[in-house]
């Protein structure tokens, strides 16, 4: 039986969704999933780690990264580079694996264009409300830069309907059975039934 490739999932979502814990949750439940990392030219944070975090390269590699095609998307966020390997994408999917990329609507632009069978997923929260007050419950930011969160989640939130499924996380279980649906369902598509199992259906078929 050969190796069924894996599914290539985009998933955005405004900050303050919740996108980060739901994937790490399923992620614990689900062993054939992985998160795509990411490199970037920012000095690592403390605790980050090489290849964990991101795969942390200096301007110029980056650079030739670029002049390679190297890349499934990047982009510039202030002084740094930030982008998404084509060859550890396409290494996890060749084994099976079902990879997210966590990027915004920009990225997941750039990944369909070169990737057409991307399946994208977009979270929103419950309400304006309820984003609002998850960042402020991060303590981390001032008014002024919570409004121009809020601002950006508004014209992030305004490209859902680009994505394939929209998971409204209210309720965190049931957001998280949401998403584990799409990925099961994803996998019994009948082209990948054909590649996993052709043997079988032409056995079926040999009467």
């Amino acid at each position: 039986m050969d190796t069924q490739k894996g599914n290539l999932f985009i998933l955005s979502a405004p900050s303050g969704a919740g996108k980060s814990t739901l994937y790490k949750a399923l992620l614990k439940q689900d062993d054939q999933v992985r998160i795509s990392v990411s490199h970037t030219t920012r000095a690592p944070r403390e605790g980050e780690e090489n290849g964990r975090e991101y795969f942390f390269i200096d301007p110029d590699s980056f650079l030739d990264m670029i002049a390679e095609d190297a890349f499934f998307e990047h982009a510039q966020v202030f002084d740094n580079y930030y982008g998404t390997s084509k060859a550890s994408i396409f290494t996890m999917l060749e084994q099976g694996l079902d990879v997210i990329l966590e990027i915004d609507w920009q990225g997941a632009r750039q990944v369909r264009h070169l990737y057409p069978d991307a399946i994208g997923i977009f979270i929103l929260p419950p309400s304006l409300s309820a984003l609002e007050t998850r960042l402020k419950g991060r303590a981390t930011d001032s008014e002024e830069v919570i409004q121009r969160r809020m601002a950006k989640a508004v014209d992030e939130m305004s490209h859902y309907d680009e994505y394939d499924f929209v998971i409204v996380n209210d309720d965190f279980d049931d957001a998280l059975s949401q998403m584990a649906s799409v990925f099961q369902a994803m996998r019994t598509k009948t082209a990948l039934i054909q590649q996993k199992h052709g043997n079988l259906i032409n056995d079926l078929l040999s009467l």
